[in-house]
């Protein structure tokens, strides 16, 4: 059952990059490590050179999902940071420990996101040009 879990985890990943328009996918890894554990590495460049990056351990514990170490990283054409995600633990005293979303000037702490959530998140930054 892990296996599983682990599998219908990618799959749903991966069906969603592949969904996304006017994109393009730069990067799409998947490790599996052992039957519990996974990386994922993800790239994609925005029509208009932003970039959106995905890193994420991902491993079964006790039959369930569990990402002990992920970052989500968006930038614009030029390399500016436009938000990240991630689970480094360099700001103890936010709430949501070891969780926390970097914006330009400010970090605050927020629950780990989803990917899908990610996607839509920079998605929206980055609406598809109109032909």
């Amino acid at each position: 059952m892990p296996h599983e879990v682990l599998t219908a985890y990618l799959e749903r990943i991966g069906s969603a990059v592949a969904c996304l328009s006017n994109v393009y996918i730069k990067r799409y890894e998947e490790e599996i490590v052992t039957p519990l554990r996974a990386n994922l590495r993800i790239r994609i460049r925005f029509p208009s050179g932003q970039l959106l990056e995905v890193n994420e351990a991902v491993c079964i514990e006790e039959g369930r999902l569990r990402h002990p170490d992920y970052r989500y990283h968006c930038q614009d054409a030029s390399a500016k940071l436009l938000f990240r995600y991630d689970s480094a633990p360099h700001f103890p005293a936010l709430p949501q420990f070891p969780h926390h979303k970097h914006f330009p000037n400010d970090v605050i702490g927020v629950a780990k996101p989803d990917i899908l959530a990610i996607l839509e998140e920079a998605a929206k930054l980055f609406p598809a040009r109109k032909s």
